[in-house]
């Protein structure tokens, strides 16, 4: 997945699980000083039969990551944080473990490449590639309950935990699903290994599926963009570019880290370093709902290697940026933290230049990134949670904006996608419209953006890009 470092180097970095006699517990100080903060968002199903032996079943199996492919991110973020790069962050709202297909992931890979492409074209600079994949199945919710008519049933907390249908038996915790999560993201990070290294990410590949897209004459604008990176592709070709090397690309994991003690049981120990780290993806983010400074996931991933990010909302406050920098940066490592603002279309202008302020006045220089869905959910007429594309273009142009006029790194962008062509959100060039959510709204959770409005985002990405 990591061909920046030499295989063998990457590989020396084993784990061990030290001694404990608390199943999941990987013996590490501060690993455990959670569970003596306020947690939300989980399931309550520690008195479950099977929750107790799931756990332990977890903390025996073998990572999902390697400590090296996650030295590997941090220095890549750090060199986004300082303009160098920059971070594209994509995939489902809420994996499922109906739709973790080969075809399902190939199609979101595949997405994220053509985005990849013309990013790159417009930075100029390396485009990191991460997925909200192999371990994104936990959702937070607004209620622990939903009621239809009048009957009230647990809420559906992503496939980990529970299922999506309305019923008793569906609707029922069940902690065993937490090893269905880990086979299900074993299996997705094996297909996108094996695709991002067996010829599937060839660059000519690429830009030839990017054609596809311009030939639609409603993308029209985008045709001259299009043709100058075919012009640039071929231009290296003719000039004896090693293209054996370019058809394999870094591809790292990602998900909001939920469920503590899923993210507990499957943290290990660095044998070279005694280090913990996460080993459920390479890099995790905490939430909206769960960035409390005295919470428990706050506190648990403040001990953990991996890089972090963390999710602010509209009414995050300066003195909240700067207390989340001393807690999980506290020496002010580089790529060591990534904020990820979602502020909606009407505030990011208002309300992100004093946050990213304060970062400065508390000497740090994390990573900003923008995730324009989350502040623009609306309900259609009828009836369907969706967002606007304009909305979502909208607050990616205001979080430029805002980076401008500082003179400080827009670094990435954090989007809820797939590669199919389903209709969950309103609008882009060849438009979505209500009527189309009755045959082809496909997602449990958030609505995303599909292929064309994807990719019809990376191009306007580009072109700010260029001006960075």
């Amino acid at each position: 997945m990591n061909q920046g470092k030499n295989t063998s180097e990457i590989n020396s970095h084993t784990y061990v699980q030290a001694g404990s006699s608390q199943p999941g517990t990987a013996g590490h100080p501060g690993l455990d000083a959670w569970r003596q903060k306020p947690i939300k968002q989980q399931p309550g199903w520690e008195n479950h039969p099977d929750f107790a032996s799931s756990v332990e079943k977890l903390s025996s199996l073998p990572p999902l990551v390697f400590a090296g492919e996650v030295d590997i991110l941090r220095e890549r973020l750090a060199a986004a944080a300082k303009g160098e790069a920059f971070l594209l962050q994509g995939g489902d709202c809420a994996e499922t473990f109906a739709d973790s297909t080969a075809d399902r992931i190939s199609a979101k890979v595949r997405t994220l490449l053509q985005m990849a492409v013309v990013l790159t074209y417009g930075a100029s600079v390396p485009v990191i590639k991460m997925g909200r994949m192999a371990g994104q199945f936990a959702k937070p919710r607004s209620s622990s309950e939903e009621t239809r008519g009048g009957v009230t049933l647990p809420a559906f907390r992503g496939d980990i935990v529970n299922g999506f249908d309305f019923t008793p038996e569906a609707r029922e915790p069940d902690p065993k699903r937490m090893l269905q999560a880990y086979h299900t993201s074993a299996s997705t990070l094996n297909l996108i290994r094996a695709f991002t290294t067996g010829g599937f990410a060839d660059l000519r590949a690429v830009y030839q599926w990017n054609r596809g897209f311009t030939a639609n004459p409603a993308n029209a604008r985008y045709e001259s963009t299009a043709a100058q990176i075919e012009r640039a592709v071929n231009f290296m070709e003719a000039c004896g570019t090693d293209f054996e090397a370019l058809k394999r690309v870094e591809f790292f994991a990602s998900h909001e880290a939920l469920l503590l003690e899923y993210e507990h049981a499957l943290t290990r120990l660095d044998s070279r370093t005694s280090l913990p780290y996460a080993t459920s993806g390479h890099f995790i983010w905490i939430g909206e709902r769960t960035r409390e400074i005295d919470g428990a996931h706050v506190e648990f991933f403040s001990a953990v290697r991996n890089p972090i990010g963390v999710k602010l909302g509209p009414t995050t406050t300066a003195q909240e940026v700067t207390d989340l920098i001393e807690k999980l940066d506290p020496r002010r490592e580089p790529g060591r933290l990534t904020f990820i603002s979602r502020m909606g279309a009407g505030k990011i202008r208002e309300n992100l230049p004093r946050l990213i302020e304060a970062a400065q006045a508390a000497g740090a220089q994390p990573l900003w990134i923008t995730d324009p869905m989350h502040g623009n959910t609306v309900t259609s007429a009828n009836g369907y949670k969706t967002r606007n594309f304009t909305d979502v273009v909208d607050e990616v142009m205001g979080f430029f904006e805002v980076h401008q006029a500082l003179g400080t790194v827009p670094g990435g962008i954090h989007v809820e996608m797939t590669g199919d062509d389903v209709a969950e959100c309103l609008g882009g060039a060849d438009p979505i419209d209500e009527a189309a959510f009755e045959d082809r709204y496909e997602s449990l959770c958030d609505p995303r953006l599909n292929h064309m409005q994807s990719l019809e985002l990376a191009f306007l990405v580009a072109e700010q890009l260029t001006k960075r």
